[in-house]
């Protein structure tokens, strides 16, 4: 899944950018105060977008 995809999933969701870093982005869902890290690659591999995804609430 490209990393742009997944961003879009997430901002629909609800969540939000936190912060940037040089290797992994932090995204926060404010409903439930999750965040996850969501690396800097063009492409994320499927199976580590869909648990993003869950653990996000975001599917």
């Amino acid at each position: 899944m490209k990393r742009r995809d997944l961003e879009r999933k997430l901002r629909i969701a609800g969540c939000y950018l936190k912060r940037k870093g040089s290797a992994h982005a932090l995204w926060i869902n404010p409903k439930t105060g999750v965040v996850e890290a969501v690396p800097r690659h063009t492409e994320i591999k499927e199976p580590l977008a869909k648990k993003i995804l869950k653990n996000m609430n975001a599917e």
